[in-house]
């Protein structure tokens, strides 16, 4: 899906960390920059991204593509500092709770700059938040949480819950399905005008070619120091160019050459390589980058069946899905918690369902259930390499347990696309971001996400999971949850993973996140 510094990447998996912070260090140490400097200064970054954007809609798409594009051009009320506390952004400070936990007054900062020419009000964030829950999944969820939305004066917005909900700020300060704070005046659907206050605005767009960011000289940045992605903010590049390069390898071979400031999820077999280029790129690993997993179609097709989604899952097995899809074993981890341990989520509920890679108990299970022999469509992309490895070999196992599969390999912004009609898939594989509040990620969490997953079991652990507000509760509640994924399959958590990405040696001050910000970074 959808993070920030390497030693100060989640606490919770602090030994890991620190052995990616080191190999960093390793890396990173006194690299000469070896590019041709006859061209004279320069002050823009090209960026080489695996897709083409299908949408420039914060909202439209919880793609991570689209948020690490556009939280350049729109901010969000609150952010995630360096360890994953939520912050303020947009927001002058933290909101006062009522004592009922319903009610949060939030103040706004005073002077922000729309990329307009005017000042951010009470009613452009009404607006936008509005928007965000009638569009957006993720939005739409938080939307059912709440009673009233409004404006209490210029910079004054009032959000009234139903009753308690824990993840609301975290929900708000996500990048991916952004809450993103727009004009009033630009909002339209479909989305024409991006007028945001980041420190970048848009200036164009060419499909397939780049989309192109300006620095905006009016931008209102913080006054804290940088914190992950709090903290003061400045547009240092003029221009950033986001590239689209599909192919893995010739991201790598981009890097390789120097022609890239920034290459994105780089396949992890082309780490010996990135060491070894003389100085002309910097590999970058970003522990704990996310997790890999599959989203299983509850709402048509053969996967509509719970008993066949418990086959499949049955008759995977996930270790050996990570080995094909990272190799190296310092890139992942199998194991069934969907949270690490040290973490307040750490649960090993369910975890018995996890690799079991039982071909022979999957198809008595599948016998059962009624499967027929209809074709289990599985929708996967070769733009994130580790996607399309792990979708090879998990067919392979599926026809080891008796089950037919068809293999549909399509670009990534098709794969979005197609993901939304459930009269096209069974199964598709993504990844998203490894994040400390648990209703941040997956969207399928959520409601109306690809997978449609609804039933009063999976309503029934949510509610009483997002009413808790006691950390210590909330653990003992999230064990529950994960039970009932594991029980209900409506996705599979294959496991966790380490990120490669690579930058050149030109690009100074880039803090390794899960969704990449080129804010602070200078070209030199």
């Amino acid at each position: 899906m959808p993070h920030v510094g390497l030693v100060q990447r989640l606490p919770m998996l602090s030994k890991r960390s620190l052995l990616g912070a080191s190999l960093l260090a390793m890396l990173c140490a006194a690299l000469p920059y070896q590019s041709a400097q006859a061209q004279g200064p320069r002050n823009f970054a090209t960026l080489a991204m695996v897709a083409e954007p299908q949408t420039l809609d914060p909202m439209a798409s919880t793609a991570d593509l689209v948020g690490t594009i556009m939280q350049h051009v729109y901010e969000t009320l609150y952010t995630f500092d360096a360890k994953w506390n939520v912050v303020p952004m947009l927001a002058e400070g933290m909101p006062k709770i009522s004592a009922d936990g319903k009610t949060y007054a939030i103040t706004l900062r005073k002077g922000v700059m729309l990329h307009n020419g005017r000042e951010l009000t009470a009613d452009d964030v009404v607006a936008s938040l509005q928007r965000w829950m009638e569009q957006s999944p993720r939005g739409k969820a938080v939307g059912k949480e709440i009673d009233s939305l409004k404006a209490k004066g210029p910079l004054a917005v009032e959000v009234v819950l139903k009753e308690p909900y824990a993840p609301l700020l975290s929900q708000l300060a996500l990048p991916s399905g952004m809450a993103a704070i727009m004009a009033k005046d630009s909002i339209a659907s479909p989305l024409k005008d991006f007028v945001g206050t980041g420190p970048y605005k848009f200036k164009e767009r060419r499909p397939d070619q780049f989309v192109l960011l300006t620095r905006f000289d009016k931008y209102t940045a913080r006054k804290e120091p940088a914190s992950g992605y709090g903290g003061k903010r400045e547009a240092a590049i003029e221009e950033l160019r986001f590239v689209p390069v599909p192919n893995a390898s010739t991201r790598v071979e981009g890097a390789l050459a120097g022609q890239y400031d920034f290459a994105d999820l780089l396949p992890v077999e082309a780490l010996p390589r990135l060491e070894k280029s003389g100085g002309k790129t910097v590999p970058i690993m970003t522990p704990s980058f996310g997790f890999p997993y599959l989203v299983l179609n509850t709402k048509e097709g053969v996967a509509a069946s719970q008993p066949v989604r418990q086959a499949i899952q049955t008759a995977l097995g996930e270790g050996e899905m990570l080995a094909a899809g990272f190799g190296d074993t310092r890139f992942f981890v199998a194991e069934g918690n969907h949270f690490p341990k040290g973490s307040p989520f750490y649960s090993t509920a369910g975890a018995d369902q996890y690799n079991q890679r039982n071909a022979a108990k999957a198809k008595e299970a599948a016998a059962k259930a009624g499967y027929k022999g209809e074709p289990i469509r599985v929708l996967t992309s070769r733009q994130y390499d580790f996607h399309y490895n792990m979708a090879l070999l998990m067919a392979e196992q599926l026809k080891r347990a008796g089950f037919k599969v068809d293999l549909n390999v399509v670009d990534w912004a098709t794969l979005v696309q197609r993901r939304n009609d459930a009269k096209l898939w069974d199964i598709y594989v993504t990844h998203s971001g490894q994040f400390p509040e648990p209703m941040l990620s997956p969207p399928q969490l959520g409601d109306g996400a690809p997978g449609w997953w609804d039933t009063p079991a999976k309503k029934s652990a949510l509610q009483a999971f997002n009413v808790e507000s006691d950390p210590a509760k909330r653990g003992a509640l999230w064990g529950k949850v994960q039970q009932v994924v594991y029980d209900e399959v409506p996705y599979i958590n294959v496991g966790k993973f380490n990120g490669l990405s690579a930058k050149s040696p030109a690009l100074d001050n880039y803090t390794p996140a899960t969704w990449p910000f080129f804010w602070n970074a200078k070209i030199k």
